[in-house]
């Protein structure tokens, strides 16, 4: 398959692993592009700029295959060495990087003058457009269905990937909701040249998360997921657990008056716990409402495999099947018990 986002990152398939923390690792990464996808290391998740160019040659040992990074760019007060971090994915030849979070505005100019093509998260048609304007070669459009923070537009995606159709003359992709073929199907009809999973990349072989992450990504429904944060005007989208829910009762009782230091317990230093240790009551950690389509732990080839297999067949026969009337009811899906 072949779409404008392919051709921008020189990829097969128009499929993007988005980067999360402490889950963007090479291992991740490298699956990904091997199995002709983009696959994207976490920048921050290294700690430092030498840490980031380490695990960059490490994927880069791993595949021959295009990847990126992905860059967050935080508030001003806590803000890490980007121009270091620019640096350091300069000099290892990657041409690609998400940024998500704040504007890039500040390092386009170096990121461009690499020759770095630039892919900016976005939650809303008004901010993607600010990205076109700033010279970002593509959005990720991420709904109100997504892992992570969904923005406080509470757009879904039926509604947000039409009007970024109408509104933007840069390609982008559908992000939030994303897990299969019908995805990405669904996507391409609605003007999107590709879409970016998060969620779904934690549930598979050569995610480097411990078991009791992708068991409980496994086990979860599209039910499982709470909204925090909503006060502060940071909402994000995670997995319900134990921590989750006593986060959600302190909100209730401060109620407007909520600060992040009445949430820190629940929130700080949450992900080498889940992720590396597999405590699942950890706190709040990112994670999108298609957790409830989640039925296996598959490689990412068998995952990129099935999805453009699927894909094709959906394109080729289902929807070709409406218009000559040859149509067929599909067979239910089950979740796993």
């Amino acid at each position: 398959m072949k779409t404008a986002i392919t051709e921008l990152f020189g990829i097969q398939h128009p499929i993007i692993q988005g980067g999360m923390h402490f889950v963007g690792f090479a291992e991740l990464a490298s699956a990904v592009s091997n199995a002709g996808g983009l696959g994207i290391i976490t920048g921050l998740t290294q700690k430092t700029p030498e840490l980031l160019a380490k695990e960059i040659k490490k994927c880069q040992d791993m595949t021959d295959k295009p990847f990126g990074v992905n860059l967050t760019f935080l508030p001003t007060f806590a803000a890490p060495p980007y121009p270091e971090y620019i640096a350091a994915i300069k000099e290892a030849g990657i041409k690609a990087v998400e940024t998500a979070g704040r504007s890039p505005e500040q390092y386009m100019p170096a990121l461009k003058a690499a020759g770095i093509k630039v892919i900016h998260k976005c939650t809303s048609v008004r901010h993607s457009l600010k990205a076109e304007a700033i010279g970002c070669d593509a959005v990720s459009v991420d709904g109100f269905e997504c892992g992570g923070h969904p923005g406080e537009d509470d757009m879904p995606n039926m509604i947000l990937l039409p009007r970024a159709e109408e509104e933007l003359r840069i390609p982008f992709v559908a992000s939030g909701g994303m897990a299969d073929a019908r995805s990405l199907v669904a996507a391409l009809a609605m003007g999107a040249q590709g879409m970016n999973m998060g969620t779904r990349f934690i549930a598979t072989k050569e995610a480097p998360v411990h078991d009791n992450v992708k068991q409980a990504l496994l086990k979860a429904t599209e039910l499982d997921t709470r909204l925090v944060m909503r006060a502060l005007r940071n909402t994000e989208r995670v997995l319900t657990n134990r921590n989750v829910e006593k986060l959600i009762e302190i909100e209730k009782e401060k109620g407007k008056s909520l600060k992040i230091e009445d949430i820190m317990d629940q929130v700080a230093g949450v992900y080498p716990k889940v992720m590396l240790e597999g405590d699942m009551d950890a706190g709040a950690w990112s994670c999108g409402m298609m957790v409830g389509l989640i039925n296996d732990i598959p490689t990412c080839k068998e995952l990129i495999d099935r999805i453009m297999a699927d894909a094709e067949f959906i394109i080729r026969q289902r929807l070709t099947g409406f218009l000559d009337g040859t149509f067929a009811v599909s067979e239910p899906r089950k979740k796993v018990a």
